[in-house]
């Protein structure tokens, strides 16, 4: 009867709150992360927050025609455009943790020998192992091409080169299924090695592998309608101590290191509009 209870007051919150859209990445959903520290949120708000998981790209894009209240992203330079252009405020960096190159366990290409992470791409390219990208405009995908052309390579075309078009739940996925490498962030990885065969074959927290996650309230004086004072809320929440810290606990038990590492809306990578 009590959980009943409980359970009617937290719905009577969220309708008399009302609710607030979300649009984030596939890679901070699929790690479990939202469901872990949004429910409080609800709780202590009253507010549902309704999450729509896309890549980074798509996100930006919905929170630039105002169809989101705050957006949850992870590509800087895509960041620093859309506060640029007056689409954005209140920019916050939340949380980071680094991108890996993820294969099978025989390695074909030698990326575990890689001096870098550039090296690891030259390698993948002069094996012609096959490589799943995520091809969908998401920060990984923003992240995947930056390296191939820092590497000064064009993998389009390629018979090994294939696109997923898709999260990045189902790109590893269908990496583990096809024995290929693709590019991952290190939570979605994490969350998901125990259900599938593919190892972390580069993972190193140098600059061009770093990922930083941040959190922007669309600018409710572009846009008509948003739910300002929401958003803004739950950027306090997620800011908040105590649940920065639960940011960096989460999974930290099972797997032995933090999935992700708390900011305190301290940037790591500058992102200037």
């Amino acid at each position: 009867m009590k959980k009943l209870l409980a359970l009617f007051w937290l719905f009577a919150l969220a309708f008399a709150a009302g609710s607030m859209r979300l649009a984030t990445t596939t890679s901070v959903n699929d790690s479990g992360l939202l469901e872990a520290i949004l429910p409080q949120f609800t709780v202590e708000s009253g507010i549902e927050v309704e999450v729509i998981a896309v890549g980074t790209g798509q996100a930006l894009a919905i929170a630039g025609r105002g169809d989101v209240d705050a957006v949850l992203v992870h590509a800087p330079d895509l960041e620093a455009k859309f506060l640029r252009e007056g689409k954005g405020v209140a920019h916050a960096c939340l949380a980071y943790n680094n991108f890996v190159i993820a294969g099978p366990a025989a390695d074909p290409a030698g990326v575990a020998q890689a001096a870098d992470a550039l090296d690891a791409m030259r390698r993948i390219y002069r094996s012609g192992a096959l490589f799943i990208s995520r091809g969908d405009k998401s920060g990984t995908y923003h992240r995947e091409r930056s390296l191939w052309r820092a590497a000064k390579l064009v993998p389009d075309g390629r018979p090994w080169y294939l696109e997923s078009g898709s999260g990045m739940g189902s790109t590893l996925t269908l990496a583990a299924e096809k024995r290929a490498y693709t590019l991952t962030d290190l939570g979605t990885f994490l969350f998901m090695k125990d259900k599938i065969a593919i190892v972390d074959l580069y993972n190193r927290p140098e600059p061009l592998m770093l990922n930083q996650y941040s959190y922007m309230v669309v600018n409710p004086k572009r846009f008509q309608g948003l739910r300002s004072s929401a958003a803004y809320r739950l950027r306090s929440y997620l800011l908040r101590d105590d649940v920065q810290q639960a940011i960096d606990d989460y999974m930290k038990e099972k797997f032995g290191q933090s999935l992700f590492h708390a900011l305190h809306g301290k940037c790591l990578m500058e992102v200037k509009p």
